[in-house]
């Protein structure tokens, strides 16, 4: 049997052969711009002859092969490429995506080197949808590349000891080579290393070496099990031991960090057959994939969020018509009874769950991203002092709760409801900060943003409510300020928190115009400070249900109703006859068409937008104002977000939200017939 020199006789050589392996274009050039090593993959890459591929052939003659078939477009080709001679001789660190002539767009990094001249790496970004694809492309091109390398190798180990024999200029040259091309692999944006029949590391790249947070010399020699701990070799040993067989494979792992965190990579190994069948070891070719792994996990969460707002809007249009009919046959049922004060102490806790009903849909909604905010002006100080209670009993005794309120009579513009939750959101973040008690303390201040802080803060300049939560807890390094407001990210232990609460709070702030911010210090405790736009008092608040009474007084048209639900058809008609309003009803657009054309008196349409067949809310609306200008008109919805309308014409028509009280619906009829009618 051939005996066969060791691999780490000429470890330059094999580094040589790894680059012809690799995905990206390589050129590296001397001080002199002549080059000094290049990859088949940069000549295919570019469409450059073969005969460019010699050591020694200047940089000039790349550019003037470029030039003078059009690459750099049109122009003068000697000074095109006498300007980037020049900048090639004043070399300077780039990253930059260029796009050729043929369509295809190449990512080209440069980097100089310490001796001078530079490394440039070229990578085709056209195809990275295509990345399975071209792996297994790359693999049965390094299937080919191995059976011809080995014996190129083999004859080059002789060459190499008969060279260094004779001469020992030659062995200097060679050692520079070898510092030389071990410099180059050391600059490729990939993990490369090589381990002999034995599993014993004979050479790895800085990358690979960082990778695993280990010293590249100190890897050399020593078994994979050694170099990088038993726990990282029990999860490679089987496909390492199945590579070692000649098969080439591929797999991916991950690995914790020191700080916590996990990173991904994907492995290929590619086994060194000699000439005679013997498997000599395994090339090792990896990539980072981490971020590929977060897009993906990202990607899922967002698919998870889609669909959570699919199921809440449709939830929520079932139960507004349910509450729609629980609200109106209660609140009908309370007209009746108010003479009777012992039936009224068992009927308004009914009403009130009702109403809590309600706003558990909105805030359903909310987390779903489907409700629009219900902002109005705010007492901020009657806001906190009112949560007071219900803060208190969320903290254990062994945290004081202190309140500081300069801006007590200022307002805010936002949705009272929300508002609420973030505060709460932001006691409850700040109680786990101190396991062991502490301080919490919740301030509201005026704050004046000019140009210069408002910018910085992504804001409009302005008047702001600066509402602060301080505790003295555990605090939080740099590293995790920069992420506490993303989704789903916690510190907490599994099944303690849903990472999604004070991501809430920031989607609350900029839906609200405001901002969130976080000031912390490990082990001093933390500041989150939630900026919102400062305004003033209105006269009438909406959007909250009441019960307060009719409103009313002005001309009473006969109304034409329609809503397919009966039961909720019911409860609304019972609420106009209440109100005074003579009532004709329809179940769907089609029957409400054929009302309009033959009721003359018809003074007031209200009719809910999403009705089975092709005549919904807003269709219906449009045809009434086309044959009955002076017509008043109303629309009601149950759903979270209804359609648009799908032209101009009915987009300035007011909407009703389901469920709504006998109140909110005689004020909103009000405001309807002292609207001019469209003409």
């Amino acid at each position: 049997m051939m005996q066969h020199p060791p691999p780490e006789a000429a470890p330059g050589a094999m580094l040589l052969s790894g680059l012809d392996l690799l995905d990206q274009g390589v050129t590296v050039f001397d001080a002199e711009l002549k080059l000094v090593a290049c990859n088949q993959r940069f000549l295919t890459l570019l469409d450059f002859p073969p005969q460019l591929a010699a050591v020694g052939t200047p940089f000039e003659a790349y550019i003037r092969y470029n030039a003078c078939r059009g690459e750099y477009g049109p122009g003068d080709a000697e000074l095109q490429v006498a300007e980037r001679v020049v900048r090639a001789q004043r070399f300077e660190r780039h990253d930059l995506e260029r796009l050729r002539p043929d369509g295809s767009v190449l990512r080209v990094r440069g980097e100089p080197l310490p001796q001078g001249g530079f490394i440039a790496l070229y990578t085709d970004q056209t195809e990275q949808q295509a990345y399975a694809r071209l792996l297994q492309q790359q693999k049965q091109d390094l299937e080919g590349h191995v059976g011809q390398r080995t014996a190129e190798l083999e004859q080059a180990r002789h060459q190499l000891r008969a060279a260094q024999a004779a001469n020992v200029q030659l062995g200097a040259d060679l050692q520079r080579s070898e510092q030389r091309l071990r410099l180059i692999t050391d600059t490729i944006p990939a993990l490369i290393a090589y381990f002999d029949h034995g599993q014993i590391y004979r050479y790895a790249n800085k990358g690979y070496a960082d990778w695993f947070g280990r010293d590249s010399a100190q890897m050399s020699g020593r078994h994979i099990s050694q170099a990088l701990g038993s726990k990282f070799y029990a999860a490679v040993q089987r496909y390492v031991e199945e590579a070692l067989t000649g098969k080439q494979l591929s797999y991916e792992y991950s690995m914790e960090k020191d700080d916590g965190s996990t990173i991904f990579a994907r492995s290929t190994l590619v086994p060194e057959i000699a000439a005679d069948g013997e498997v000599l070891g395994c090339f090792v070719l990896s990539f980072d994939i981490t971020e590929q792994k977060q897009t993906q996990a990202a990607l899922v969460q967002a698919q998870k969020m889609e669909a959570i707002g699919q199921l809440s809007g449709g939830m929520a249009h079932d139960f507004n018509n349910m509450l729609t009919v629980v609200l109106g046959n209660l609140g009908e049922l309370r007209r009746h009874l108010q003479q009777q004060p012992a039936l009224l102490d068992y009927l308004d806790p009914a009403l009130h769950a009702a109403g809590r009903g309600v706003e558990l849909v909105r805030r359903l909604l909310g987390f779903a991203r489907q409700q629009p905010l219900l902002a109005q002006p705010v007492r901020i100080g009657e806001l906190i002092r009112g949560m007071m209670q219900l803060l208190q009993r969320s903290l254990p005794e062994n945290i004081v709760l202190d309140c500081q309120l300069a801006a007590e009579l200022d307002y805010v513009m936002a949705d009272a409801n929300q508002l609420e939750s973030a505060i709460l959101n932001l006691v409850l973040n700040a109680r786990d900060a101190m396991p062991d008690g502490g301080r919490l303390q919740i301030a509201a201040n005026v704050e004046t943003l000019d140009a210069r802080a408002a910018t910085e803060w992504q804001l409009a300049a302005g008047d702001y409510i600066r509402i602060d939560v301080t505790d003295n807890g555990c605090g939080m390094a740099p590293a995790l300020q920069l992420r506490v407001f993303e989704p789903f990210f916690t510190t907490k232990q599994f099944g303690s928190g849903s990472g999604l609460g004070l991501a809430m709070v920031y989607g609350f702030a900029r839906q609200s115009g405001g901002q969130v911010s976080v000031s912390s210090q490990p082990g001093r405790g933390s500041v989150f400070s939630l900026r919102l736009p400062r305004t003033t008092p209105s006269a009438q608040p909406h959007g909250r249900l009441d019960f307060s009474g009719r409103a009313g007084g002005r001309e009473r048209p006969l109304v034409l109703l329609v809503e397919d639900d009966p039961e909720v058809r019911r409860v609304v008609q019972r609420q106009l006859s209440a109100l005074g309003y003579p009532v004709v009803e329809a179940e769907n657009g089609d029957e409400a068409a054929t009302l309009l054309a033959s009721i003359a008196d018809i003074g007031l349409l209200l009719s809910d937008i999403v009705m089975p067949g092709q005549l919904g809310g807003r269709r219906l609306a449009a045809l009434a104002r086309q044959q009955r200008p002076a017509i008043r008109i109303l629309l009601m919805s149950g759903y979270a977000a209804p359609p648009e309308a799908e032209d101009d014409s009915t987009r300035d028509i007011p909407l009703l939200a389901k469920p709504f009280t006998e109140a909110q619906l005689a004020r909103m009829l009000d405001e309807v017939m002292l609207c001019p009618p469209m003409n």
